[in-house]
């Protein structure tokens, strides 16, 4: 499933370099994520690294793109192309 970014964010710019897929952007008022590129830092990280770094705790699971860790992985391979 992809991360999501809520109102909360205080646009720090923590998250932005620590995301291995460059899914991480500024958007109209608010950082975002494309959840066509987050894989929740699987394939690169245990742990999705902006979860870790973000100070006010505002990345939580997007409930409206779920994807199964063996989606993500695939996700992972496909935007790497790594072989799949």
């Amino acid at each position: 499933m992809a991360l999501i970014i809520t109102e909360e964010c205080i646009n720090c710019d923590v998250c932005e370099p620590v995301c291995p897929n460059e899914a991480i952007y500024m958007g109209v008022e608010i950082f975002e994520i494309d959840p066509d590129y987050c894989t929740e830092c699987v394939g690169h990280f245990d742990e999705p690294q902006c979860v870790e770094i973000c100070p006010v705790e505002c990345i939580p699971k997007d409930e409206n793109h779920v994807e199964t860790p063996e989606e993500l992985l695939l996700k992972y391979k496909l935007l790497t192309a790594e072989d799949i």
